[in-house]
């Protein structure tokens, strides 16, 4: 009977110590790739090079010219703010930015919308003077995105927001940026929520796969949000272990006890 007690408690203390490992394969990113996969996933890989703009964004729209004074009537004036709590303003003048509205249509000084919404900056650029041309000789058009920002949520090390700073960002991109999954994150269920067309998508992202490369969401989207998900070990937390590694010795060392005073 003595017997069978510690052999049950020194079971339950392997058990707990092995529920709370992770292996080296649960945590390896794109575990499946190598040079003969490549080849496969540049068959049908897209690069993006840009971010497609939407409703909601902020952008800013600054027009130039060989004749400067012609294009300041279609440039909205740079803003200059007062220091509070005094009669000073900031010295450096502020540019001021669109809001893409809701019919996806920046409304310009003097040229009134532009549909802007599904393109890049790129090609709001060009939009933009297409219609510039008609009025302006030789204008120069610059669109840029400035309120773009992902969020990276659950089992990583530095949760929150990130901002695009570049005109791309990749998942993996993302998550380095959040300081990468910690153990206890699920490097094959990552959750990725994206709102299309007023509508929300939901996917399932495994990292530990080289399809990685041709999924939709390689590629994120402003607003995009990663949610990593904990794995079954996160169940039994470092707490919790150490509760269950002290009753389960302590029960071993009962039993010791029992034993030795018996015999």
């Amino acid at each position: 009977m003595y017997k069978n007690l510690r052999q049950i408690c020194a079971l339950a203390l392997v058990a707990v110590t092995a529920a709370s490992c992770v292996t080296q394969k649960q945590l390896t990113y794109l575990r499946d790739a190598d040079a003969s996969k490549a080849e496969s996933i540049n068959a049908s890989f897209q690069s993006q090079s840009e971010t497609i703009l939407r409703s909601g964004d902020a952008v800013t729209i600054f027009i130039t010219a060989l004749d400067q004074e012609a294009v300041t009537p279609y440039n909205l004036p740079a803003a200059v703010y007062a220091i509070p709590g005094s009669n000073q303003v900031q010295a450096t003048p502020t540019l001021q930015y669109y809001v893409i509205d809701a019919n996806g249509d920046v409304t310009l000084p003097v040229m009134g919308k532009v549909h802007v919404a599904g393109l890049t900056s790129t090609g709001a650029a060009q939009a933009i003077r297409t219609q510039l041309e008609q009025q302006v000789v030789s204008p120069s058009v610059q669109v840029r995105l400035i309120n773009a920002k992902v969020s990276v949520l659950g089992e990583v090390n530095r949760p929150g927001q990130i901002a695009l700073t570049g005109e791309r960002l990749t998942i993996l991109d993302a998550l380095a940026a959040a300081g990468d999954m910690t153990a206890y994150g699920r490097r094959d269920n990552v959750l990725v929520t994206r709102e299309v067309n007023g509508k929300l998508e939901v996917a399932r992202v495994d990292m530990g796969s080289a399809d990685l490369y041709n999924s939709p969401y390689y590629y994120l989207q402003q607003n995009d949000v990663v949610y990593v998900s904990p794995n079954k070990v996160r169940a039994v937390s470092s707490t919790n272990a150490g509760l269950w590694l002290s009753v389960v010795s302590t029960a071993l060392s009962a039993a010791t006890v029992i034993v030795t005073v018996v015999k």
